[in-house]
């Protein structure tokens, strides 16, 4: 028998992904209930008390948002009235405007989006967006004193200005009229613009609290139209790139944000704008029929308007495209441009109403994306191998990750911070180094953890900085890192417990493999659009077999799962993304998943996009307290075989033990075990093979019969 010392077994490999699962608490009657009083089925009744929602009359005004009862924006925003005369002032005067963006989607879209309407309304406009590498996030005082020499008379900022109190303070001291857009949290002391659009300012009641940079721009273009009489032709046009700032900023899918986000991608596809096609087209987006119809046109909240689509398309008009067209399809391509690219290309792309020049422009964004993407790879890559270097060993204790390496690009660090988090379960703090005095950086959080609140912890060895509870920036002096690198395990030691250093995963029901057809997929349309403060359904299937796996492109692992119920099979493909790591799979597992359709052939099918899987819990149950007696006697293909559970350090192991007196070692979790004699002479082997893992379930399922 293997002696019961810890054995020093070089670093395990996971077997199966560190996560938390919290499942709801399921209501059954009282979904019930509420399905009969508002005519939908249980199982969209219990995902809707899961987002919060109690009532009949929260549930109809989710389910339908137009019949929500919108106030006028201008009783909300207190600074619209004002910003609207300047505005009128400004195109009736034949005043220069220039709009001052952001190199993010949010930002190039709020740009674009206010260029279009104010020329298409007669204005004179031009923009100005400042650079990512050289001089950071937000209007700065050489873009003013630059529109000052250009004779510009007002400044309009999107998606940026509500902290730059200085450079507006300049433009105010040279004479221009300035008028902030934003969305961003308030600083303690606000610019002296002459006015200020922020729904941060406004009621948190207001169903326009949640609007994104482009959602503040698309009020502010579309309240401007309407008090001009001149809204035909415009609102659609400014619909679309609503929908796709506000998608690709990950801005609250509720309120109305919910309301126009469903419109837009309704109309998306048969766009007048040339930009948006072109996107469609180059980023290969599948344009399908959804379940859902949707009303035409839109408004704020009067006048309905309908644009003509653009003739001989190569593209079919069906009634809406999904947010995850836009979330993976549309905005990366947008986004790289941002990130490494000239913000100008995606301006033009969305300002152009020349196809042949919109594909060129769309098709620079998918080489850009493209770029962008082998880049990620090549980083996340070198910051793996750094971390398992230098750090993994400590991540328990330290809580926090703090990775700085030179060479690696700053418009796409972010991209592999959210990548470590994910893999490694801690907040990253992530930086590469501009020169060799200045670190540039990026982070991301977990739930428990305030990003904002680190750095303002940190204030004394940083430069600038700024963010919110999940994300943020940050610069610093280099020899400042080893410092703010103890100071952040500092403060992560402080609000984190071991527990929280595992990803949450929230899961809103059980499903059977049986139950998923065609009619729940269609059910689920009735929480479209989905995306942030309304995510994708997750339901978990307990005790599924795995019946085929292998590895698929950059690392995916395509599978099919089994569950019998009522003695009868069902077996449904799945994919997971990214998941190689993980592979192979045990054959006995929960997973956890959100629904998918797959298009091929002609032919749709429901899939599974895996997104969570563990141990069955009772096998979990055996490892955390082996049952007594905690050992059995079992056979298996005609050979008798002893198993039992051991202490091996602060884990249960489970050990099984052949005729010949040879044991095989297991720990839950991992996929290295041993096999020998004694521990000494045992050597490591892949338990996920199937010879090693079908002997393993076999010893499992005697100690569950024996308990």
């Amino acid at each position: 028998m293997l002696d019961r010392s810890v054995s020093e077994l070089p670093k395990p490999r996971r077997r199966l992904p560190n996560q938390r699962w919290q499942i709801y608490p399921q209501k059954p009657e009282f979904a019930q209930n509420l399905a009969v009083l508002t005519n939908i089925s249980p199982i969209i009744s219990q995902l809707l008390i899961n987002r919060g929602m109690e009532t009949p009359e929260q549930i109809q005004a989710f389910l339908n948002p137009e019949s929500l009862v919108l106030p006028s924006p201008l009783e909300e925003f207190p600074d619209l009235a004002i910003s609207l005369e300047l505005l009128q002032n400004a195109i009736a005067s034949q005043t220069k405007i220039a709009i001052c963006g952001d190199y993010d989607a949010d930002g190039m879209t709020s740009t674009a989006l206010l260029l279009r309407s104010l020329r298409t309304l007669g204005a004179q406009v031009d923009y100005a967006i400042p650079s990512r590498m050289h001089e950071g996030y937000g209007i700065n005082k050489r873009i003013v004193e630059e529109f000052h020499s250009e004779g510009v008379g007002l400044i309009l900022t999107v998606d940026n200005g509500i902290s730059a109190f200085e450079p507006v303070a300049r433009a105010r001291e040279l004479g221009l009229a300035v008028i902030i857009t934003d969305h961003h949290d308030l600083p303690q002391k606000l610019p002296p613009a002459n006015a200020i659009l922020n729904p941060k300012l406004i009621a948190e009641s207001s169903p326009y609290r949640g609007v994104a940079g482009v959602g503040v721009a698309y009020i502010l273009a579309v309240s401007l139209a309407q008090q001009l009489g001149e809204t035909k032709g415009l609102i659609q046009p400014m619909l679309a790139l609503f929908t796709l700032g506000t998608i690709a900023d990950l801005a609250p899918l509720t309120g109305v944000n919910r309301r126009w986000v469903k419109r837009g991608l309704q109309h998306l596809p048969k766009s007048n704008l040339a930009g948006v096609r072109a996107l469609i087209q180059v980023g290969g987006v599948q344009v399908r029929e959804e379940g859902q119809g949707g009303q035409g046109g839109i408004s704020l909240p009067t006048p309905h308007s309908h644009s003509a689509t653009l003739t001989a398309s190569p593209l079919p008009t069906p009634k809406s495209l999904k947010p995850e067209d836009i979330g993976f399809r549309l905005g990366p391509r947008i986004n790289a441009i941002g990130r490494i690219g000239n913000p100008q290309t995606v301006i033009e792309l969305l300002t152009t109403d020349d196809m042949g020049v919109a594909l060129e422009l769309a098709m620079q964004c998918e080489q850009t994306n493209a770029s962008r993407q082998l880049m990620c790879e090549q980083i996340e890559q070198e910051a793996i191998a750094y971390v398992e270097t230098e750090f993994v060993a400590s991540l328990e204790k330290d809580r926090v990750l703090v990775v700085v390496q030179p060479n690696w690009h700053h418009g796409v660090i972010g991209i592999v911070a959210s990548r470590l988090v994910e893999r490694y379960g801690v907040p990253v703090f992530i930086g590469t180094y501009e020169d060799e005095q200045h670190i540039r950086g990026s982070a991301r959080g977990i739930p428990e953890f305030h990003v904002f609140e680190a750095l303002e912890y940190c204030h004394d060895l940083l430069g600038k900085f700024g963010g919110h509870k999940a994300a943020g920036g940050f610069s610093l002096p280099a020899e400042n890192l080893q410092v703010l690198r103890s100071r952040l395990i500092e403060f992560a030691n402080q609000c984190l417990e071991p527990q929280h250093l595992k990803p949450l995963l929230k899961i809103d029901a059980e499903v059977n493999l049986n139950q998923i057809n065609q009619q729940l997929y269609q059910q689920l349309n009735a929480l479209h659009p989905c995306g942030m403060d309304n995510p994708d359904p997750i339901f978990w299937t307990p005790n599924v077999q795995v019946v085929e796996q292998k590895i698929v492109g950059k690392g995916h692992i395509k599978l099919t799962i089994a569950q019998t119920v009522d003695n009868q099979q069902y077996k449904i493909k799945a994919i997971a993304w990214r998941w190689s790591d993980y592979f192979q799979l045990p054959s006995l597992v929960d997973v956890a998943y959100k629904l998918r359709e797959n298009y091929f052939n002609g032919n749709t099918t429901i899939e599974l996009e895996l997104i969570g899987v563990r141990l069955p819990i009772q096998l979990q149950q055996f490892f955390a307290s082996p049952p007594t007696p905690s050992s059995t006697t079992f056979e298996y293909n005609q050979r008798h075989y002893t198993c039992g559970f051991y202490k091996n350090g602060i884990e249960a192991e489970l050990r099984i033990k052949n005729p010949e007196g040879k044991v095989l070692a297991m720990q839950p979790g991992h996929i290295i075990g041993l096999l020998g004699t004694n521990r000494q002479n045992a050597k490591e082997i892949d338990i996920s093979q199937p010879q090693y893992d079908n002997i393993i379930q076999a010893a499992l399922q005697a100690l569950s019969v024996k308990s």
